[in-house]
């Protein structure tokens, strides 16, 4: 009876390690010597067997099981990280697990103009596969507690989605975006930049604001300093703003006409009915915009007016202005 229990056990030794051996060559062994490279998206949220199915699908896993079984047994399998990789065939399980574990994922290219609002940001973001769901964008930055938590003392992070060139991976969430851009506008808001505020008897929110209005009036450099003039001698004069692109702002169906029943509609937008600064930034300005706000040219013009090939005429009085409507926009309002 005792050889007989000897005999059993020996076998079941001699089984498992076979089993054993025949699990770490498989994790050993690639599923192609020579494979091209090719780009697998792993989602956020993915389940580890999620994970293991679409490496087996995209041919990247000869035998899965071994796979999953390391992955269970070692505990990798809950620190694979989300994202786009670039994989072959010719790298071993191991290998592959040791990329998806350290994150080694694909980063792309992604340019935010400045000027952009939230919303559009998120389309963008979602056009190019960064994020997913523009949904969770959107709630992230009409959320005033997660604002809160960045550093952001409003109701939501409009102005405060720096424009600037980033690298994203594909898949990634909107909260990481998010907290990426907005870590970015206070990387480049400078101390100096509070301490002009106050002078300007401004708060860094209102100079914020005014530096988004600015950034929607002109795409001109050399003009910011004079359309930030404009503004805060106006504010000054306790005179409303009359700025086209805050109605715009709060205009939920623009059809890209602005007109006479638009500048009378009722929005805390409308920069016409009321006077002073909007109650938050119409766009994400950028830097030169956010020094415009801050340092306005010293000049005395209290209007301004497009001339239709991206520049403007600035004035000093209501009748030179008068003049101008009449040269350059005769038909700007129908």
């Amino acid at each position: 009876m005792g050889r007989v229990l000897l005999k059993g056990f020996v076998l079941l030794c001699a089984a498992t390690l076979i089993g054993t051996l025949h699990l770490l060559l498989y994790l050993f062994l690639p599923a192609e010597l020579e494979a091209p490279q090719q780009e697998i998206l792993i989602p956020r949220g993915s389940s580890f067997k999620e994970v293991v199915q679409i490496l087996e699908e995209g041919g990247l896993l000869r035998h899965p099981l071994p796979f999953f079984l390391y992955g269970e047994l070692t505990g990798r399998a809950q620190r694979i990280r989300a994202g786009e990789y670039r994989l072959s065939a010719a790298l071993s399980p191991l290998e592959i697990m040791a990329r998806l574990v350290e994150g080694r994922v694909i980063l792309r290219k992604v340019t935010i103009p400045e000027g952009l609002t939230f919303r559009q940001i998120a389309l963008l973001l979602k056009g190019q596969g960064i994020i997913e769901d523009e949904g969770d964008f959107l709630r992230l930055c009409r959320d005033p507690s997660f604002a809160h938590s960045l550093g952001v003392e409003a109701r939501g992070l409009e102005g405060y989605l720096f424009p600037d060139t980033y690298l994203f991976s594909r898949g990634l969430g909107a909260q990481e975006v998010i907290r990426a851009m907005v870590a970015n506008f206070h990387r480049i808001w400078r101390p100096e930049f509070s301490e002009r505020a106050k002078e300007l008897g401004l708060t860094d929110y209102e100079v914020l604001i005014l530096a988004s209005i600015i950034e929607k009036e002109t795409s001109r450099p050399e003009e910011r300093p004079l359309i930030s003039a404009v503004f805060h001698n106006r504010m000054r004069r306790r005179m409303p703003l009359q700025s086209d692109p805050t109605v715009i702002y709060g205009l939920e169906d623009f059809d890209g006409n602005l007109t006479r029943e638009d500048l009378r509609r009722s929005t805390p937008y409308n920069t016409y009915l009321f006077v002073g600064l909007p109650p938050t930034p119409i766009c994400n300005p950028g830097r030169d915009s956010i020094l415009a706000a801050l340092y306005p040219a010293p000049v005395d013009y209290l209007y301004f007016v497009s001339r239709n090939d991206g520049t403007h005429h600035f004035s000093s009085t209501l009748k030179e202005h008068n003049r101008a409507v009449l040269r350059y926009q005769k038909r700007r309002l129908k």
